[in-house]
């Protein structure tokens, strides 16, 4: 983004309907009350029917040149699969995207990764934060993160260290998305990673450093039949402070259901649905899916409004080959 260099927005057009519908497990209920452990919920919890971890960032190398990138995993629980005795059943279903942003040639470039967990094909771990799909990986290393991707038009390895703590999202971790109380989610975010490694654009190798946003949540309900959709923005404001926003989108497209965490002087201060208000101000139309997004907004938290314009308008990640949605993210 022009105005906040550190800025990440997601904008998710189609829900992930299919996985959100399957019956989950007797022991996977998102309730108020939970209290997440970075120690033993950063990893997989398989019992539950959509899981994914989420790391955007904002990256810089010597030249003074900046890209954007993304490394997402996914994880969805196949129900199907439950009654079927045989080991090689696949019980679990692994998918990746990765992105990397070029704002000077207003090209994204991204790849994308699907696979069952096991038979060395695909893996995530239950307690620390360890996923990989191939020679993708997203694993943690004490309390830092290190991610690995190596991908046809580029690849990167990122270390990225903590600065600050757990920022448990909604109500101590458990968040709402709807005015119904089945559909919610555990949520916690990591802000103001600190990022250093190298990254390979076609062949050119650079070291890197800047900042990055991480996102952990996991669900059996997230988007019900009466959202459409999402939007989400999570901003460091600054050395320390860091806002999370999103709302769910009806089938007309108003505003069914919002929620924030704003972090401010080590202070949180969560925001109900009607203190949250996204205004669009531009839009940008797919030329290769004719997908109208919105891509730059007017926010109004509380008290407070941000304008949000992208660095470039071309940023949409078709994942209708994996997870079945079309998302725009810059």
């Amino acid at each position: 983004m022009r105005i906040l260099r550190a800025l990440l927005v997601a904008v998710a057009v189609l829900a992930i309907g299919s996985v959100a519908a399957q019956s989950p497990a007797d022991d996977s209920t998102v309730s108020p009350g939970y209290r997440i452990e970075l120690a033993r919920d950063g990893g997989s919890h398989p019992a539950f029917t959509t899981e994914w971890w989420y790391l955007t960032g904002w990256l810089q190398d010597a030249a003074g040149e900046q890209r954007g990138f993304q490394v997402t995993f996914f994880r969805s629980r196949n129900a199907t699969a439950d009654e079927n005795p045989s080991a090689f059943a696949p019980r679990q279903i692994l998918f990746a995207h990765a992105a990397v942003s070029d704002p000077i040639e207003k090209k994204l470039l991204r790849d994308e990764k699907i696979a069952r967990a096991g038979f060395g094909l695909a893996e995530t771990k239950q307690g620390a934060t360890n996923v990989w799909i191939d020679n993708w990986s997203l694993r943690a290393d004490g309390e830092n993160l290190v991610t690995e991707v190596t991908a046809e038009d580029f690849s990167f390895s990122l270390q990225l260290q903590a600065t600050q703590a757990v920022l448990l999202q909604g109500e101590q971790g458990y968040s709402r998305k709807d005015p119904d109380t089945a559909s919610a989610s555990y949520y916690y975010s990591l802000p103001q990673l600190d990022v250093a490694g190298s990254m390979t654009v076609r062949g050119s190798k650079v070291a890197v450093t800047g900042k990055a946003w991480f996102d952990h949540e996991w669900s059996n309900s997230y988007v019900n039949a009466q959202s459409a959709g999402w939007d989400w923005v999570g901003i460091n404001l600054n050395e320390s402070d860091a806002l999370m926003v999103f709302r769910m989108r009806d089938l007309q497209g108003r505003q069914r259901w919002a929620g924030g965490t704003l972090r401010t002087n080590n202070k949180v201060q969560t925001f109900t649905a009607e203190q949250i208000k996204w205004t669009p101000l531009q839009t940008w139309r797919s030329p290769r899916t004719g997908v109208e997004y919105p891509v730059a907004w007017r926010v109004n938290v509380g008290e407070r409004e941000f304008i949000l314009r992208p660095l470039m308008n071309d940023q949409e990640n078709d994942a209708r080959g994996s997870v079945g949605i079309l998302y725009w993210e810059g």
